[in-house]
């Protein structure tokens, strides 16, 4: 049975967000480019600096063998362990946004803004996300001739959740290890930024 991994929250919480998690293992199961144009709608209706819309996704599904090894290789040795698992890789990256002549802080927080929103349309579909920093940025840079003032932010496999054993060690422990979160009192504060957490 794949397993349930509800965060133990304090307080109340949408129930998308309750259960999502970042599993490695997937099931050996397509995704339907209909559902997946969904979560790219959600993704499209995030807010963003401007209206500028960043955000750009480059993907690959395993029916098409070529294009996911091609995927497959832009990510680094121990993640193609577990990634190679899912039906759906890719990955996410964000035109550089200018404000005048300076370059906007926003648009990696713009392309956060939409990534959340396609993990939390994936779970519409019992459909689990899991990003992952380590892809070879350069190679990715090359292989999909991305322009220059785009910045590639993260990669991230997406499919319908699979059994742990199908991983090999250590990511089959790992997927059965408890979720846990600092508490608000570490992240939140009001007269002052408390330097001790």
């Amino acid at each position: 049975m794949p397993i349930n991994k509800p965060a133990d929250a304090k307080y109340k919480l949408n129930t998308l967000i309750k259960n999502r998690w970042s599993p490695r293992a997937f099931e050996n199961k397509s995704v339907d480019n209909e559902i997946l144009n969904s979560l790219f709608e959600a993704a499209r209706w995030a807010a963003s600096c401007n209206n500028s819309q960043p955000w750009r996704f480059i993907i690959a599904k395993k029916e098409n063998s070529e294009e996911y090894a091609k995927a497959l290789s832009c990510f680094n040795e121990n993640n193609q362990k577990w990634v190679s698992t899912a039906p759906v890789i890719g990955f996410i990256g964000a035109y550089q946004l200018m404000l005048g002549d300076k370059k906007s802080r926003t648009y990696f927080y713009d392309t956060g803004m939409a990534m959340s929103q396609f993990t939390l349309q994936a779970l519409e579909y019992d459909l689990y996300i899991h990003q992952a920093g380590g892809v070879l940025l350069e190679e990715i840079k090359i292989k999909y001739d991305v322009p220059d003032d785009v910045d590639i932010i993260c990669g991230f496999a997406l499919g319908y959740q699979g059994e742990a054993d199908i991983l090999p060690e250590p990511y089959n422990e790992r997927e059965l290890q408890e979720r846990v979160r600092n508490p608000i009192e570490d992240f939140v504060f009001t007269n002052s930024f408390n330097k001790d957490k």
